[in-house]
């Protein structure tokens, strides 16, 4: 870095063209879906039903209704067209399964007012088949055909929105953060080519990951989400970590050092410091791996990624810049920004007043967080629907008007997979048990249609091969709320002498809560393992690391709180623009909770590693406190700014998942710097005392050996040594 600093940045830039080609069209490739559990019961069942009986899962909705509004969909001319439309659309070679309102003589696919009726169908093939033909079909078959009207829903209609909903609002989200968080660098360094430095750092990032994130894709299936996930972290921790090296160069070289110098003291230091934080960062997020929705899986592998190059990226080619401008990196000074005074010391008078009282700081800073944490207690999971996209999409529009005006809902029937060659007798005793279920409004299959237990007119929807079957289950309760999951438990207990696997939007959720709850102690555990290794290997003390997992942890409950209040229950809808459901989808606080954590960890880790380094240099705790906090909590708290100003603009987005990632881990980074890191912190560490740096002599040698310990640093002329003047108001 410092004998070739301009060939290993030669290296870097052809390295970042290579990934700008190898990452392009990368979201074109990623998935919405990801939600079901591989191997589960509602898995299999989607699976087979898939290969075996397409019209049981339909995954493409034409919503008819006739052009002249006085007509109903019983009307000859309406009737006519709308057959010659599911004739058509049963031609497609991408398409199973077609079965409409005109041919079924089904109610439940006929609006209770008559103004409308559904044709639906199974588009085949997996995520990425089902978007391309979707493309191809909407031309040909949304608008007005002779007599009547077509809007297209779905679930293949509603995933093809998200992506090109999420698409435009990363691209409005990276126009925002960036002008934003330029502005603040400069505010933050006084110099525009240092508040240069860490963009650059950032885009590297970004550009490295989608480059990491294609190569995947040829491998498994990645959620389009992780886009959205690459451009938060990587503008975020890159623009962290070149802040923290940056400010310790500018330190040093005030310090009289010359730039070489000054980049390799910073690299033991502070550049320690950033390698352990993008450890601890990247395993938080790793802990992703131990679920099996690919959704989660698939955040965790852009996490680690971007995590891992953006560490790099600071690590070596911001060095590498930095002896190549030397000086002047502080150039072309500008009249904002901190000029003279005495840097840090509002800080340090803080943190001596926190100490002074530190028993009232402690308690009243973990009630109040507490307290805010309060109404995660009335969680209530679910998953995500067509609410998450803007009111005036087609897709959201269709799914609406199935709700509030077709009987038991089409799109989020359930579908029971029969096996085991039943007979005609023994089906129809199990749909009719079922029909008798609470919210059942119907059960069709080969043994005809059932309704509260008794058969009823009209044609047998499907003849039974020999060996398989399925019965299609109407509900009236919400496609994934607490209804329809207990509702799929009582179908799956409903005895038969076959056997039955159920699927659909509610028993996808049901396997979906049952799974993550057994995966999630699994996650926890790797999380406070990894932690408290990685903090005792940078701090050699015993007791820190498990008071950094504890305060980390207090330090996320106003963001759970906030999504119970805001998102499920509904508050501040109107302003921030989406439609509560009265649940919130059940991986998402897992997602926020290990990058809430990660990124807590990640200032955590800056703050205890200058304490550290204060202490081993005096030898007084307190002092160390104080002397940590003045150093970092300005830097701190600008990082956790920009941070938060990324995550902001990607909870701009118009879907409600992404505005809730967004807004909420915003806010987590802002009350873990701001109060966290200010207050409870310096509290704790006051009644703790010098307990805090204790170590058995065995793990005290260990720590020594392989923690990559730093060196001592000289005095900076612009803080008073402790002989000037005693931090703790002792000589």
């Amino acid at each position: 870095m410092t004998t070739r600093p301009r060939l290993l940045l030669l290296l870097i830039l052809l390295l970042t063209a290579g990934a700008v080609v190898v990452g392009g069209g990368v979201a074109e490739r990623m998935s919405s879906g990801g939600s079901q559990i591989p191997g589960s019961e509602s898995s299999y069942a989607t699976a087979e039903l898939e290969r075996r009986r397409p019209a049981s899962q339909p995954n493409l909705l034409l919503l008819v209704s006739p052009r002249d509004g006085s007509r109903d969909v019983d009307d000859p001319a309406v009737a006519s067209a709308a057959r010659d439309l599911a004739r058509q659309l049963a031609d497609e070679n991408t398409v199973l399964g077609v079965i409409s309102y005109w041919q079924a003589e089904d109610t439940a696919l006929r609006a209770r007012d008559g103004g409308e009726a559904l044709i639906t169908a199974r588009i085949k093939g997996d995520e990425d088949a089902v978007d391309d033909a979707l493309e191809a079909l909407e031309p040909r078959y949304q608008g007005t055909h002779g007599t009547v009207d077509v809007r297209l829903g779905g679930p293949a209609a509603v995933r093809h929105a998200s992506q090109e909903v999420i698409a435009d609002d990363l691209v409005r989200a990276e126009v925002i953060a960036l002008p934003v968080t330029l502005v603040l660098l400069v505010v933050v360094f006084g110099s525009a080519v240092a508040a240069a430095l860490p963009l650059p750092v950032g885009i590297v990032s970004v550009l490295g990951t989608n480059a990491v994130l294609r190569v995947i894709t040829e491998f498994t299936d990645v959620s389009v989400y992780a886009q959205n996930l690459t451009t938060a972290l990587g503008l975020g921790l890159a623009i962290d970590y070149a802040l923290f090296l940056v400010r310790r160069h500018r330190e040093e070289l005030a310090a009289g050092r010359d730039p070489r110098d000054a980049v390799a003291v910073t690299l033991r230091t502070a550049g320690r410091t950033v390698l352990y934080s993008a450890l601890t960062v990247a395993v938080c997020l790793a802990s992703m791996l131990v679920f099996e929705q690919y959704f989660l899986r698939s955040l965790a592998y852009a996490g680690i990624a971007v995590v891992l190059i953006s560490g790099a990226a600071s690590l070596i080619a911001l060095p590498a810049a930095l002896v190549l401008l030397g000086h002047r990196v502080n150039a072309l000074r500008l009249p904002v920004g901190r000029r003279g005074g005495n840097p840090g010391a509002g800080w340090a008078r803080l943190a001596r007043l926190v100490m002074r009282r530190a028993p009232l700081f402690a308690v009243g800073t973990v009630a109040v967080l507490l307290a805010l944490g309060l109404p995660f207690k009335d969680v209530r999971f679910g998953t995500a629907d067509d609410r998450q996209l803007p009111s005036s999409t087609e897709a959201r529009v269709v799914q609406e008007e199935l709700r509030n005006e077709f009987p038991g809902s089409p799109g989020s029937a359930l579908a029971v997979l029969v096996e085991g060659k039943p007979t005609a007798k023994a089906l129809a005793e199990y749909s009719g048990e079922v029909s008798r279920l609470a919210h059942v409004v119907q059960v069709a299959g080969p043994a005809g249609r059932f309704v509260d237990g008794k058969r009823v007119g009209g044609k047998r929807v499907d003849d039974a091969p020999p060996g398989v079957g399925y019965v299609s289950v109407l509900h009236s309760a919400e496609s994934a709320s607490p209804r329809s999951v207990s509702l799929v438990k009582k179908i799956r207990a409903v005895p038969a002498p076959f056997e039955t696997s159920v699927t659909g939007p509610a028993a996808v959720l049901a396997d979906t809560q049952h799974r993550t709850a057994e995966r999630l102690p699994w996650a926890l555990a790797v999380i406070a393992v990894t932690t408290l290794i990685l903090v005792f290997l940078l701090t050699g003390s015993v007791l820190l690391p498990l008071l950094t997992v504890v305060v980390n942890g207090l330090s996320l409950t106003a963001m759970f709180g906030a999504v119970v209040w805001v998102f499920q229950d509904g508050h501040l809808s109107g302003p921030l623009g989406f439609t509560p459901t009265g649940d919130i989808e059940t991986a998402l606080p897992v997602l926020m909770f290990c990058v809430a954590f990660g990124l807590s960890m990640d200032y955590g880790v800056f703050l205890v590693s200058r304490i550290k380094e204060e202490y081993e240099l005096g030898g007084d705790h307190r002092d160390a406190v104080v002397l940590g906090i003045r150093r970092t909590g300005g830097l701190i708290t600008a990082a956790a700014l920009i941070l938060a100003v990324v995550m902001v603009a990607i909870g701009t987005s118009r879907v409600t998942n992404i505005k809730m990632l967004g807004l909420g881990v915003g806010l987590a980074v802002l009350m873990d710097a701001m109060v966290v890191r200010a207050l409870l912190v310096p509290a704790v560490l006051r009644l703790t005392g010098r307990a805090t740096w204790w170590a058995p002599a065995p793990l005290r040698r260990l720590q020594r050996r392989v923690g990559l310990e730093e060196e001592a640093r000289t005095t900076y002329p612009d803080i008073p040594t402790r002989t000037e003047r005693p931090v703790s108001g002792r000589t």
